[in-house]
């Protein structure tokens, strides 16, 4: 089934999985992704819940010492936070839980309703604060500047189960997630006023998750993110080939932990974390909605081994963020190379990395663990556990 993607991308939903679309009682879009190997009919039941009026869209405010832009959005305090199994909000709707999904899914991603960013988009903004006129309005600095956060943000739920994370799927599973993700990343791309789309999933209560749902999220942002902004920077410093190079470099060396046909993952030279992990792929590819079908089949094991590995490596499942960065919409995609960011803060079996001083006041990090160290061990885990295979 084509996907209406703008000129560029190569993101086409392979005609064994399944896209159907739909919409939730208050007019936020539901898009169901159907395992290639679904049991499931292509019937789904319409949400036919009463819900409130959604909350306006956030305004964002410029912080004039940085020039970084801080959403405020105050709705995200009535966010549900680890509710009984019974009143999952991920979970298909039941008679007994009026939640946001309103039948059986594999693969399910809806707006959310109470967004960091949008729902409103640049054409449907009115009044003061406006909306970001571009890279050039966001770029500049002073004091008192508001506007309006647009964009989106969605929750995409890897599966109706009540809890697990993205490491527990099948690959077949793991692959229609990984579409959705291509898919959703081509789609929000094509929205006025969107300028980068980062996919990724939060994992456990250290983390500060509030659901246990396996699910991750996806923010379509009204500007470049600062994190890219820095490569953006390094890139014209060192020239355009500069993941080609770290790539290369880290394929030479020690540091490799999982590699393929089409992807790398390795600890990179100068880690932050205790664990840190990038996975690159082997080609310049600016987003996951760029990628073929053949990077995409190899990421589903990939993945799966890489993330199984990680919680090999104690007693119990392993807290982490799995960001994968990708090129701006608008600049830096010849450049700029798509990749996985996995980070957790766990240090030891009973130690945890918590940001104090030096991290969270002047962004400048400590590392506890050499990165070549961690990256023997976390290679050890990972061999120690098989490759995923489709049944």
């Amino acid at each position: 089934m084509g996907v209406g993607a703008r000129p560029g991308y190569r993101c086409r939903v392979p005609t064994r999985i399944v896209k159907r679309t739909a919409k939730l009682a208050d007019g936020r879009d539901l898009i169901y992704y159907d395992d290639a190997d679904t049991r499931l009919g292509p019937e789904r039941r319409i949400d036919t819940r009463r819900l409130d009026p959604r909350p306006p869209t956030a305004v964002m405010r410029q912080d004039v010492l940085t020039g970084e832009w801080v959403s405020i959005a105050a709705a995200r305090q009535a966010r549900v936070v680890l509710p009984p199994a019974d009143r999952d909000p991920l979970a298909p709707q039941t008679p007994d839980n009026p939640s946001e999904i309103p039948d059986q899914y594999d693969v399910a991603v809806f707006e959310n309703r109470s967004p960091s960013f949008g729902p409103a988009l640049p054409g449907e903004v009115t009044g003061e604060p406006p909306a970001p006129a571009g890279l050039g309005d966001i770029a500049d600095i002073g004091f008192g500047r508001e506007r309006v956060a647009v964009g989106r943000c969605e929750v995409v739920c890897f599966s109706p189960a009540h809890e697990g994370a993205f490491g527990d799927l099948t690959p077949s599973r793991a692959r229609t997630v990984i579409e959705a993700w291509a898919d959703r990343t081509a789609e929000l791309s094509a929205l006025p006023g969107v300028q980068q789309v980062f996919p990724f999933e939060n994992r456990g209560k250290a983390i500060g998750v509030t659901l246990p749902h396996p699910h991750g999220q996806i923010y379509a942002y009204p500007y470049v993110t600062p994190r890219t902004a820095r490569v953006l920077d390094s890139v014209r410093r060192l020239g355009p080939d500069l993941f080609e190079r770290v790539l290369d470099s880290e394929r030479a060396g020690g540091r490799v932990v999982l590699a393929g046909e089409w992807w790398t993952a390795f600890v990179p030279f100068a880690a932050r974390w205790p664990i840190e992990v990038h996975l690159l792929p082997h080609r310049q590819i600016p987003d996951l909605a760029a990628t073929d079908e053949a990077e995409r089949d190899e990421l589903a094991t990939l993945y799966l081994r890489l993330l199984r590995g990680i919680d090999a490596l104690y007693d119990d499942p392993t807290p982490y963020i799995a960001a994968w960065h990708q090129a701006p919409v608008h600049t830096g995609r010849d450049s700029v190379r798509l990749h996985l960011q996995l980070t957790s803060i766990r240090r030891g079996a009973d130690k945890i990395k918590y940001l104090a001083g030096s991290e969270s006041a002047m962004g400048a990090f400590i590392a506890d663990i050499p990165p070549d160290a961690a990256a023997a061990r976390i290679r050890d885990a990972v061999a120690s556990v098989p490759m995923p295979v489709h049944p």
